[in-house]
């Protein structure tokens, strides 16, 4: 009698593990579900095969070849699309028409007697016999009952339990005879217990159930899955075992090294060329595939380990599938029921909560909590927050489940009944998801107050001005229009100190987030008059004597952003004559790439040089930030921007302090020094330079990209501020823009971003210390060495990716090169 396995199942409910590979092929004790099939049918006399497959087929194909290896003969027939598991046997009938055949499932562990089976079929006269098992939960299978004689007499295919009527269910396993084929139409979807047996049994056809003693596990979740390897490490199904058993219950592969000083509890298995090193734990329940390495101190329990992986030093696995080739690194985490999928990165000390799924070819960084599934994404994130704050590509990282979370989780951080304002800029994306933050804040008893699309500096000053808690500000990525950033404010308008993010993320990371009752479910508001207070306020507070009779010509593009919001009601009252362009919102455009940017620029320089205007001025698309083009129509770039803006401002005051990133070029120092004012160096993140603004006689912030602070206005970055008063002061000075500019010396500035390890990050700055030796060092924001000939380098690691960045100035271009690739070999080395 020949066999049917039916191979062509994907297993979906398995995902991960069966997400590039089909669920016949999933390793059960090292050995493929399938292969364990076709062993039990070997045993009882079917030598020759028909292996049905669609899902993936060529893997089962190449594993199995002709079946020689096995001691049987092997066909296979394929389906261009899935037939069910009727359609999948008809398609194979061309082997099949002469005498009666057994099908069988290749995705199920069984030790069921086929032969008494088989026996049972001829002896009852059947057309068709269902092997059938009684289990304790039937609500996953087939219901049958079945007479005393073992004719049957009903069929339901997963019920409910108030369906359930017995707890007989189907195994999957059929003797048939093979005029069953021609109930099965041809190419279409068929299948036997929804379909064919139901349409037999109407017909008083005489189908017999045959109830089997032996073991039988559908492989259908991650617990049987796991439920499968322990029953068959424990002997509850008879299974072949690759090895030698050592102890008992200690099942060890031909090639494999043991440490005598490792710790063995079975049962367990360790497949072949595996290396278990010694004071590595491996305890009950554990299964280690071919080759993998198990380091010093790893501590692995009720795990299944797949072929290939690395298990670090210290690691811990408890209860979990870690898929092929993956290395699960240095005190690394996964725990109970989570599931890693192939060829990941698991990096050093990284956590892997309870339940989730890492899909195939992720990496969880070094450090990083991860409590939701990684499915889409390609990096489970180290920190919840980067320098943009919570960003990520919309609907994959970004999607509106997170939004809740993350909204629950500030909300949780607030007091009850508190106030926050929400923002957007243009894009359909932030819109969706805000409505998902609003819902979330709500629900756990905060108010909102939405001040909808907003340039970021006006939702800020909202933010500020107001008796509010904080803010969620929402924004297409800069240059990525596929990538979204979530921005908390805190109650100044300020970015979240990196204090409170870290109480934000140790909410989020425990998932402990308050509700509120149904009486202090919060409310949702729209406040009046946002745009016209911040415009009155700026006025009142910036210097715009000399505008009105200056007879300034200034050319402004809004980008298609929220600035446009604003502008229109500013510049009326400023008395400029203005050609404004792009001053709409475009939903289509909410952030632009680099080329479209330098297209843009190109075209306002050649309207500021048309028109002869003073200055031309492109705002970034949420108002924040600003780029400049002189009066000659010439492009400046962002660090001359910044020296030009410093210069007009410490000539204008001539007393006070800047404050300027580390990362600025110490010509700065020379222009501030020339107008007796003193310069003040802060960290390069926007809060550090917020902070440092906070001393009244702070005169001037800006941050080298675009981004100006105007004290007297505002502590944050605000590029309608800094328009406002840029055209006051060029109103007031006696030069143009360019001769400002050619003024001030060049500056030999250079950067360079090299990749490091999170791993090695500190001993990277340890190590650029050593380096210094006598000279200088400031550790203002990284390490900057101070060269005797008044050069300088920074080493600064990156917040939120495995980089390290180097800026180097000196006297000229030759002397800065040679000192950033002094230091960058200095930072290479110490990264290896």
């Amino acid at each position: 009698m020949k066999a049917v396995v039916m191979a062509g199942g994907e297993g979906t409910r398995l995902r991960p593990m069966t997400a590039n590979q089909p669920k016949p092929m999933l390793p059960v004790v090292n050995r493929p579900i399938m292969e364990h099939v076709l062993l039990l049918l070997r045993r009882h006399g079917f030598d020759e095969t028909v292996v049905t497959v669609q899902f993936l087929a060529s893997m089962v194909r190449n594993y199995f070849g002709d079946g020689e290896d096995f001691g049987m003969s092997l066909q296979y027939a394929t389906e261009e699309t899935p037939l069910g598991t009727a359609g999948s046997v008809r398609n194979a009938e061309d082997a099949l028409r002469d005498q009666p055949f057994l099908v069988i499932s290749g995705d199920a562990i069984t030790d069921i007697d086929l032969s008494d089976l088989v026996r049972f079929h001829k002896d009852s006269g059947a057309l068709v016999t269902v092997g059938l098992t009684r289990v304790p939960d039937p609500l996953e299978f087939g219901i049958i009952i079945a007479g005393e004689d073992g004719r049957i007499q009903r069929f339901l295919e997963k019920p409910t339990w108030g369906q359930v009527f017995s707890d007989t269910v189907n195994t999957g396993i059929y003797v048939m005879e093979p005029e069953v084929l021609a109930e099965v139409p041809v190419g279409e979807m068929a299948d036997w217990s929804g379909d064919v047996f139901p349409r037999l049994l109407e017909r008083g056809a005489p189908l017999y159930g045959y109830i089997a003693d032996g073991y039988w596990e559908d492989v259908g979740t991650h617990e049987s899955y796991l439920k499968a390897q322990a029953d068959v490490l424990l002997g509850r199904v008879q299974a072949e075992i690759d090895g030698f058993e050592v102890s008992p219950g200690v099942w060890v592969a031909e090639g494999a090294e043991v440490d005598p000083d490792a710790t063995l509890s079975g049962p367990l298995a360790i497949g072949d060329y595996a290396k278990i090193e010694g004071g590595a734990q491996v305890r009950e329940y554990t299964v280690v595939g071919s080759n993998v390495v198990v380091k010093e101190g790893a501590f692995l329990h009720r795990a299944v380990v797949h072929s290939n992986v690395y298990v670090g030093a210290g690691a811990t696995l408890r209860g979990c599938v870690v898929g092929k080739n993956t290395d699960v690194m240095r005190a690394a985490r996964v725990e109970e029921s989570a599931v890693v999928g192939d060829e990941c990165v698991i990096e050093p000390e990284a956590y892997v909560s309870a339940s989730v799924k890492v899909y195939p070819f992720k990496t969880i960084e070094a450090g990083a909590v991860v409590n939701t599934s990684v499915i889409w994404e390609s990096r489970g994130q180290r920190t919840l927050f980067g320098p943009r704050g919570v960003s990520g590509l919309v609907n994959v990282e970004i999607t509106p489940e997170l939004c809740v979370r993350l909204a629950s989780a500030y909300a949780t951080t607030l007091r009850k009944g508190t106030t926050v304002t929400t923002s957007r800029d243009v894009s359909r994306a932030a819109r969706a998801l805000k409505r998902a933050v609003h819902g979330a804040l709500n629900a756990s008893a905060i108010n909102v107050v939405d001040l909808e699309a907003q340039p970021l500096p006006v939702a800020r000053f909202e933010t500020a001005r107001s008796e509010y808690s904080g803010g969620i500000a929402l924004r297409t990525t800069p240059g990525d229009l596929q990538s979204i950033d979530i921005i908390f404010l805190d109650s100044d308008g300020a970015d979240m100190s990196q204090t409170a993010q870290r109480r934000l993320e140790r909410v989020f990371s425990r998932q402990e987030y308050r509700r509120a009752f149904p009486g202090e479910i919060a409310e949702l508001s729209y406040p009046p008059r946002v745009v016209e207070a911040y415009t009155h306020a700026l006025l009142r507070a910036i210097d715009m004597n000399g505008v009105r009779g200056a007879g300034l010509k200034v050319v402004v593009d809004c980008a298609g952003g929220t600035a446009s919001l604003v502008l229109p009601g500013l510049l009326g009252r400023i008395g400029v004559d203005v050609l404004t362009v792009n001053n709409r919102l475009d939903e289509a455009a909410p952030t632009q790439s680099l080329a479209q940017v330098r297209a843009g620029m190109q075209r306002l320089a050649e309207l500021v040089s048309s028109s002869r205007a003073a200055f031309g001025v492109r705002f970034d698309p949420v108002g924040e930030r600003i780029a400049l083009v002189d009066d000659k129509g010439a492009l400046v770039s962002d660090e001359r921007a910044l020296l030009v803006v410093l210069d007009l401002v410490a000539a204008e005051r001539r007393s006070g302090r800047v404050a300027l990133p580390v990362t600025t070029t110490r010509v700065a120092e020379r222009v501030c020094r020339f107008h007796s004012v003193q310069v003040d160096w802060t960290p390069t993140s926007l809060h550090g330079l917020y902070e440092a603004t906070a001393a009244e006689d702070v005169i001037f912030a800006g941050d080298g990209r675009g981004g100006f602070v105007v004290p007297e206005f505002s502590r944050s970055i605000d590029g309608i501020a800094a328009f406002a008063r840029l055209t006051g002061l060029v109103a007031r000075t006696r030069l143009t823009l360019s001769q400002i500019d050619a003024r001030i010396p060049v500056a030999h500035l250079l950067k360079r971003s090299m990749p490091t390890p999170w791993a090695a990050k500190g001993s990277v700055m340890r190590i650029v210390v050593e380096e210094a030796g006598e000279r200088r060092v400031d550790t203002t924001d990284g390490v900057r060495v101070e060269e005797p000939d008044g050069g300088w380098i920074l080493v600064l690691p990156d917040p939120s990716d495995a980089v390290t960045h180097l800026w180097a100035e000196g006297t000229d271009s030759d002397s800065a090169q040679a000192l950033l690739d002094q230091w960058a070999a200095v930072v290479a080395r110490a990264g290896r």
